[in-house]
């Protein structure tokens, strides 16, 4: 298979999904493209429908699509064009960019093979929820991105990273859709940290819905600035961003240390940090929903009444536990359990119903018809489906509680039942009987 425009890198999927890594809420300023899929089509199939993904860094946007084996990839660039001499360099700059955006270096077989073996919950689902591996981002994005996770959930997180785009960064450049060629969609680079240091960018963010966070976004940009300097060139890294790069270097005691000076990061959000941008794999951030997982699955006990609270010592222990279980590569388990309980999952690694079958079965948990389901809940244009925003608590009682706060993001019950359906191998219309019968 060849793409016209596209250079191929031979990359089978179990290295890498696009499809589960890019929307699992590591990364909110991928765009995800499709083809209009049309009333008449059969909606069971739109999941072979060919996708791209693009992302604006700051001298280029960056365009894949993937096979089963092949990663395909082509960089564009805004006028005016580099000479054909020059080109070839830009593109290897490119291929560099994905080998260490998507740590490409590292075996992601090898790891799963060591998890599986380690832990029968993960080797009972590692074959359908291949391929998911931690993007090696920006740390000055990241460190935005989660600041924005607080009380929030991956489609509102979304909207706001690329309205802050689009307010604080000028277009690159703009291209037509893949699929429909009449769209023109402007891709804005990531704003350094200088474009949200000044004293009006609160005010302007909370005009975009960014509440309380608006705030910590413009304080931490300043604090940046101010102790680290500005940049001289707009395509190169200001000195703050280069300053957070070297926390990679640093032990990741000293690492969260420095990032837990920052307004609006405590515990969870500096280890998300360090996780996905900063080198440390062997942390792992520890929310609620994580907190479940570890009760139902690797022997923390429930409290009495039902309601475990999460407490600094609580979330040690968690993490403590997990990292004895995965070694050195922790936070990378992590993360696929943590999609594989996403919501937006749910069917994802099934092979696709056919008319004459049932929907593949969803893994949350039936409520009660008695209960009332809320009705704010807030449909993603990724396709994400999330539930409602929770109220943010006050400056003071953040700033002293551990955050908990995008264990929104999933369902409460999908690793229990993953492991039963995948366990003993039934098809898809034997586990919708199955399921019947147990209802």
């Amino acid at each position: 298979m060849a793409l016209a425009g596209f250079k191929s890198l031979p990359l089978p999927i179990v290295q890498l999904s696009l499809q589960a890594v890019l929307k699992c809420g590591q990364s909110f300023r991928w765009s995800i493209l499709t083809p209009p899929v049309l009333e008449s089509d059969d909606k069971t199939c739109t999941s072979q429908l060919p996708v791209e993904y693009r992302l604006c860094l700051k001298d280029r946007v960056v365009c894949l699509r993937q096979s089963s084996d092949t990663l395909f990839y082509r960089s564009v660039f805004p006028d005016p064009q580099p000479s054909s001499a020059k080109l070839s360099q830009r593109e290897a700059e490119t291929l560099a960019w994905l080998n260490d955006y998507f740590q490409l270096n590292i075996d992601l077989v090898s790891l799963y093979k060591e998890w599986a073996d380690k832990d029968k919950v993960f080797a009972q689902f590692q074959q359908r929820f291949e391929g998911i591996r931690m993007l090696r981002q920006d740390p000055w994005e990241n460190l935005v991105s989660f600041i924005c996770s607080a009380n929030n959930n991956i489609s509102r997180i979304t909207k706001m990273v690329q309205n802050l785009c689009k307010q604080y960064s000028p277009p690159l450049l703009s291209l037509p859709h893949p699929f429909i060629p009449s769209e023109v969609h402007a891709y804005h680079p990531f704003p350094p940290p200088s474009a949200l240091a000044g004293s009006g960018v609160g005010l302007a963010l909370r005009s975009l819905g960014f509440g309380y966070r608006a705030e910590y976004i413009q304080r931490t940009a300043k604090m940046l600035v101010d102790t680290h300097g500005k940049g001289s060139s707009m395509h190169a890294p200001e000195a703050s961003e280069i300053w957070l790069k070297q926390l990679r270097a640093m032990s990741t005691a000293r690492a969260r240390e420095e990032l837990l000076k920052f307004v609006g990061v405590g515990r969870k959000v500096a280890d998300c940090i360090l996780l996905m941008s900063l080198d440390k794999r062997e942390v792992v951030p520890v929310d609620t929903h994580v907190l479940q997982i570890a009760i139902k699955h690797y022997g923390f006990k429930k409290s009495i009444n039902g309601k475990t609270n999460m407490t600094p010592k609580l979330y040690e222990e968690v993490n403590t536990k997990l990292f004895s279980i995965w070694g050195d590569y922790a936070g990378w388990a992590h993360s696929v359990l943590f999609t594989a309980d996403l919501k937006a999952f749910t069917s994802y690694g099934l092979p696709p119903s056919s008319p004459s079958q049932s929907p593949a079965p969803s893994f949350t948990t039936t409520r009660s018809p008695k209960k009332k389901v809320s009705k704010k809940i807030v449909e993603s244009k990724l396709g994400l489906q999330t539930p409602p925003i929770t109220p943010s608590p006050s400056p003071l009682k953040r700033k002293l509680e551990v955050e908990l706060e995008d264990e929104e993001l999933v369902s409460s019950a999908g690793i229990s039942q993953l492991c039963l359906d995948t366990a003993e191998s039934l098809s898809l219309a034997d586990r919708v009987k199955k399921r019947r019968r147990n209802v």
